[in-house]
């Protein structure tokens, strides 16, 4: 199905080739958040794949009420800020109250409604009313036609620069499933869709006895490469140059170093499965 394509910083999501989200799960530092930014801003130029940076400056969706949330909104839009300014990459963050849309808004390019937030309507309007390109995420556990309804209210408060994002659905206890057919379902509602592929993989709640989550980022390749050929118009994904270190989603994280040679797969896969549909 055609679906709009949509402009963030320069970035086009719905167009002629697959773009890219990444970045880590969380602003650790302004001098970490500047070293991802440039080594992505140089993986795009070399892959020839668009990347929004996306970083959060405040993780409110925590499982331990111990865990680090981030530097907060002043600050986190400071770093952000500075890592549009210096590497040139429209920017991604995610908001939780809908009283940090107006701010947020004002640096980046793409404001993101967290998956467990998907039907938080205030949140939506109060995002979609900045005029800023919105990924709305879909739920784990939303089926993908109840995206219709988020996607509504988004319309209804008169922003249709949309995208929307799948992330896993929840299946049974501490663990999530990628319904390929979501793609293909989310994407008939007329907006670029976005296939999450570390969120896919993580086992919420699942590690240290329930006070983080666990992940199994050993399956984020082949199933970005299975969504690649479903077709979608862009992939997401929370990099680290050191996951294991790293201070939010450590588990599911991709590792940096390994970014380049993914994105050119999914760039190749990509071109096949857009020269099929071409054919008909």
């Amino acid at each position: 199905m055609k679906v709009t394509a949509v402009d963030a910083g320069g970035v086009v999501f719905g167009g002629p080739r697959l773009v890219a989200i990444a970045g880590p799960c969380v602003i650790e530092s302004a001098e970490s958040s500047l070293r991802h930014a440039e080594r992505l801003a140089a993986i795009a130029r070399a892959t020839g794949v668009p990347i929004v940076f996306k970083s959060s400056f405040d993780k409110a969706n925590r499982t331990s009420h111990g865990s680090f949330r981030g530097p907060g909104l002043e600050a986190g839009l400071r770093v952000l800020e500075r890592v549009k300014r210096e590497t040139g990459m429209a920017v991604l963050t995610d908001i939780h109250e809908p009283d940090q849309a107006a701010a947020a808004a004002e640096v980046v390019d793409i404001l993101q409604i967290p998956a467990l937030l998907s039907r938080q309507t205030d949140l939506v309007f109060a995002a979609a009313r900045t005029g800023r390109v919105v990924n709305l995420k879909k739920g784990q556990f939303l089926a993908p036609w109840d995206m219709k309804a988020v996607v509504g209210k988004a319309e209804e408060a008169g922003n249709r620069r949309l995208i929307l994002t799948e992330r896993g659905f929840s299946f049974g206890y501490n663990n999530l499933v990628s319904d390929m057919r979501s793609l293909v379902i989310m994407r008939g509602l007329g907006y670029p869709v976005v296939f999450d592929a570390t969120h896919s993989v993580q086992l919420p709640g699942a590690g240290a006895g329930g006070e983080r989550s666990g992940g199994q980022r050993e399956f984020v390749a082949p199933l970005a490469r299975a969504a690649a050929a479903v077709g979608i118009d862009a992939v997401f994904m929370e990099v680290h140059e050191d996951p294991d270190h790293a201070l939010s989603d450590g588990p599911n994280s991709y590792p940096l170093a390994h970014l380049a040679a993914l994105l050119s797969d999914l760039r190749r896969i990509d071109e096949l499965a857009r020269e099929s549909v071409a054919r008909g």
